[in-house]
């Protein structure tokens, strides 16, 4: 029989001897199979490596191992079988997992101060890759397809007096490739907002750079028409002691899955990750993110909240955080809350959490999803508000947690009359 002591575990506290026999002090495996070397597919930095052509190691084993590469050819045709498209009803992607995206992307327009780049540039330029490498085929589909990138550029120490605001305006529904790149250089502050509406059929990629002690926020707004699909892969690199907002809001489209993800490439980071949707029959809403601590002493927070009604409204979330071996002295903690307002409603939320050190400040993650609360609609009626007035305000509160800390009051005001367009469809 093992011996444990009786004192309470802290994560990274230091002991005498290893509570399980065959780990470091740290967690770390001494098993012979993941030895350096091992010729197991296991074994060392092998599950960890990366490429352009692909990656190597065991396919969905870890965060880390997963294949990335701007190449098409390099992903495999999906089936639904894969862990990462599981939840997704390919059939409604229109063709951006497989066809040739020469459709007109959304239109572009950008509201920013004088002292913001904004640029029109080709695929050649050397800023696009710096962020990102798609990660799935519909990102690399996108890859493949565009022509041209948006830059937009926040000067060095400039801090932007409102938000730089880029409307997208769907163009058709003709499948298009679309790509955007982000870079807050450093010590800067200000918060972008893209802006999607109308009808379109989309692939987009999103590189963000937040260079050292930058501030950036990211709103990404998705209040498409009924017939839109899009799927966006929003990709961050975090420097040294920046800070870096993500906000997630969708509401229209027909299907919307959103992927966004934030790496660490030097100490003193903190990450903010935000999400909330509002899904109704037959509407598909998916969000995937991910947060790699790759290096020590870092921060995030991630809170994702959605609301359903309807039959067959589907929303999905998938929350990834990786803490890599050097990553000592992280701080992370991620949450979903889901809030069912009819039958026929369906909500996956699954968090993950992958520890490679136990050096860590703390980890956790949490998942709920549930009806409203009969407790808090008798504890306003019984004050004399109706019980469709009742239903509402919990509803609000339950996603107002949200919209406070988007901290734009126009695009607060207005979500919260989205909200409120909502709740009237159903008279929840």
């Amino acid at each position: 029989m093992t011996d444990i002591t009786t004192e309470k575990a802290r994560i990274g506290a230091p002991s005498a001897q290893p509570f399980i026999n065959g780990f470091t002090e740290e967690g770390e495996s001494l098993s012979p199979i993941n030895s350096a070397g091992s010729k197991s597919p296991l074994a060392g930095e092998a599950v960890k490596s990366h490429s352009h052509g692909g990656g190597v190691g065991i396919p969905d084993s870890s965060r880390a191992g997963r294949l990335t590469s701007y190449k098409l050819a390099d992903f495999k045709p999906l089936t639904g079988m894969e862990e990462d498209w599981r939840f997704t009803p390919l059939k409604r992607l229109r063709g951006l997992h497989s066809a040739v995206l020469n459709g007109t992307a959304p239109a572009v327009s950008v509201t920013a101060p004088d002292a913001v780049t904004v640029e029109t540039v080709g695929r050649d330029d050397k800023r696009i890759g710096t962020a990102a490498i798609p990660e799935d085929r519909v990102s690399a589909n996108a890859w493949e397809n565009f022509s041209e990138a948006t830059v937009i550029t926040v000067p060095a120490e400039f801090e932007a007096d409102g938000e730089i605001n880029v409307v997208l305006t769907g163009q058709g529904t003709d499948a298009s490739a679309q790509h955007l790149v982000i870079v807050a250089q450093k010590f800067s502050k200000s918060v972008v907002v893209l802006d999607h509406h109308g009808s379109a059929v989309v692939s987009e990629n999103v590189e963000i750079v937040v260079e050292d002690g930058a501030e950036l926020s990211v709103i990404s707004l998705q209040e498409w028409n009924d017939d839109a699909v899009h799927a966006s892969s929003q990709q961050a690199k975090i420097g040294r002691d920046a800070k870096f907002k993500h906000i997630v809001v969708s509401l229209g489209g027909d299907l919307v899955r959103v992927t966004p993800s934030a790496r660490f490439t030097a100490p003193g980071g903190e990450v903010e990750m935000l999400g909330l949707y509002f899904a109704d029959a037959g509407q598909h809403l998916e969000q995937r993110l991910f947060v790699d601590h790759a290096v020590a002493n870092c921060k995030s927070n991630v809170l994702y909240k959605g609301a359903l009604q309807g039959r067959n409204a589907h929303a999905v979330w998938v929350g990834d955080v990786l803490i890599r071996k050097e990553a000592e002295g992280t701080d992370s903690y991620e949450a979903n809350r889901n809030l069912l307002l009819t039958d026929g409603a369906r909500a996956d939320s699954v968090p993950n959490l992958e520890i490679e050190t136990g050096l860590i400040k703390g980890a956790g993650h949490a998942s709920a999803t549930g009806r409203l609360d009969d407790e808090h609609l008798f504890y306003l009626m019984a004050r004399g508000i109706p019980e469709d007035v009742a239903r509402r305000l919990v509803v609000r509160g339950f996603l107002h947690e949200i919209i406070q800390h988007i901290k734009v009051p126009a695009i607060e005001e207005r979500l919260i009359a989205s909200v409120e367009r909502e709740l009237a469809a159903t008279n929840n």
